[in-house]
C-alpha cells in the first residue's frame, strides 16, 4: 500500500510529547501533593478520572527482567473501558491497548480531555463499540516503581521490558489473543513501534504518535542525558536518598518544557518578563511533584530503543503521526517519510503546527488529531460511524 503525506492545520492549543519520555503527570505526584486543589493547578494536562473505568491489578511473583534482575513482586495496574466481544470462536475480537507517555499513566489517558475527543459515543475509539485496554507501565502510576520504597534499588528495566509486561497483561491476565489496534503517544508510540516488529501477527493495526522508529537520538538524546546528570552530580540527590528535590531535576524539568514546546507557543506564553517568572515558579511545582528516581529510571529505560533493524517483521497497518513542529521528533529529519514506505502497509501524516500550537505537546490535546485515529480506524475496515471521524465539539 502507498503511503501518504497529509498536512492539516489544526487551531488551538496542540500537545507534547517526545519520542517516549516525560512530564509531570498529577497522578504520579498524588502521594506527595500538598492537596487535590494544588495538584490540579500544577499539573501540564487534564488527571480527573473517568468514573466509568474498571481499575485492576496483576500481579507477577518473582519477575525476571531482560537484564537478569527480579522483583519480589510486580504490580502491573491496568484500567479497561467499554466490553470484550467474542467472535464466533470465542476470542476476543474488539481489544484496543492505548498506551501513555513518560510520567503518564492510565489516569491521564482516562481524563475527559481524551474521553471526549476519543471514547464518547461517536468518537474514533468509542467505548460502546471497542474495549479499551489502559496499562501503567512499569515504573509509572500505580505499577510498581522505584518511589515505592526501593529507590535505586529498583530493577533496572528498559522498554523491552515495558513491552513485555504489557503482553503479559493482554495475554495472560486478560486472555487476548488478537488485538484490534493499538494506539501510543510518545514512549507509548515507541512502545507501539515495538508491538508491531515483536508480535507482528497479534494486531490489526498500530497507530503510533508523536514518536519516530530510530534509536533515541539528536536533541532527544541530549535532553535525557543532560537531566540524569542534573539529578545524579547534584548533592541533593544522596545517590537516591534525597529528603528534597534536587536542584538540578527542577532545572532539567524547565529544560524539557523549553524544548518540547514550540518556539512560537513559547513567544506568545511568554512576552515579558514578569509571565518568565510565572513560568519558572509554575515549572518549579510542577517538577516538584515529580519522583526524580522514577523520572531517571523512565529515561534510562529509552537508551537502547531502535526498532530500525527490524521493520520489515512489521505486516500489520500502521499509520504514524507526527507534528511538524515536536522539536524532539523534527520533520525535518524526514524520518517518516523515508522508512514508512519500506513497510508492507505503511501510512503517516504530519499535522501542520500553528503559533499557539506546543509542539510535542500536541498529543495532550487529542481533540486536534481525532481526526486522523478515525481515519485509521477506517482504514482498519470499521465504519465511519463507527470510527467516529467528526470533528470533536
Amino acid at each position: 500500500m502507498k503511503f501518504r503525506r497529509t498536512y492539516v492545520v489544526a487551531s488551538g492549543l496542540p500537545g507534547l510529547l517526545l519520542a517516549g519520555f516525560m512530564c509531570v503527570s498529577a497522578a504520579s505526584a498524588q502521594s506527595s501533593a500538598p492537596s487535590a486543589a494544588s495538584a490540579d493547578q500544577t499539573a501540564p494536562w487534564d488527571s480527573r478520572m473517568n468514573p466509568s473505568a474498571v481499575q485492576a491489578d496483576a500481579w507477577f511473583d518473582h519477575y525476571r527482567f531482560r537484564d537478569g534482575e527480579t522483583l519480589a513482586r510486580l504490580k502491573l495496574h491496568y484500567a479497561t473501558l467499554g466490553t470484550p466481544h467474542r467472535n464466533a470462536a470465542g476470542a476476543i475480537d474488539n481489544a484496543v491497548l492505548v498506551l501513555h507517555w513518560t510520567g503518564a499513566d492510565s489516569r491521564t489517558l482516562l481524563s475527559p480531555t481524551y474521553t471526549k475527543a476519543l471514547f464518547d459515543p461517536g468518537r474514533p475509539l468509542d467505548a460502546n463499540r471497542y474495549y479499551l485496554i489502559f496499562p501503567d507501565n512499569v515504573g509509572h502510576g500505580q505499577s510498581s516503581k522505584p518511589s515505592d520504597g526501593l529507590k535505586t534499588k529498583f530493577p533496572n528495566y528498559d522498554y523491552g521490558d515495558i513491552v513485555d509486561l504489557q503482553h503479559k497483561l493482554v495475554t495472560e491476565t486478560l486472555g487476548i489473543g488478537h488485538l484490534h489496534a493499538i494506539l501510543g503517544m510518545s514512549m507509548g508510540g515507541m512502545n507501539a513501534w515495538q508491538w508491531a516488529e515483536t508480535y507482528p501477527d497479534m494486531m490489526d493495526g498500530v497507530m503510533p504518535v508523536v514518536s519516530l522508529p530510530i534509536t533515541v537520538s539528536g536533541r532527544n538524546l541530549l535532553w535525557r542525558r543532560m537531566v540524569i546528570d542534573a539529578i545524579r552530580t547534584d548533592p541533593d540527590w544522596k545517590s537516591g536518598d534525597y529528603t528534597q528535590t534536587p536542584g538540578g531535576w527542577v532545572d532539567g524539568f524547565r529544560v524539557l518544557r523549553m524544548m518540547i514546546d514550540s518556539a512560537p507557543a513559547l513567544q506568545q506564553e511568554i512576552p515579558d518578563g514578569a509571565a518568565a517568572d510565572k513560568f519558572l515558579a509554575t515549572t518549579r511545582l510542577q517538577a516538584e511533584h515529580v519522583d526524580p528516581n522514577d523520572i531517571l529510571y523512565s529515561l534510562k529505560s529509552s537508551f537502547n530503543y531502535d526498532p530500525e533493524p527490524g521493520l520489515s517483521r512489521i505486516k500489520a497497518k500502521l499509520f504514524a503521526l507526527n507534528f511538524s513542529d515536536d522539536e524532539f521528533n523534527p520533520d525535518t529529519l524526514h524520518v517518516l517519510e523515508r522508512l514508512v514506505p519500506t513497510l508492507q502497509h505503511g501510512r503517516y501524516a504530519v499535522q501542520q503546527g500553528t503559533p499557539s500550537s506546543p509542539g510535542h505537546f500536541t498529543m495532550t490535546r487529542p481533540d486536534l488529531w481525532a481526526q486522523h485515529v478515525g481515519e485509521f480506524m477506517q482504514w482498519l475496515g470499521d465504519s465511519a460511524s463507527q470510527a467516529g471521524t467528526s470533528k470533536a465539539e
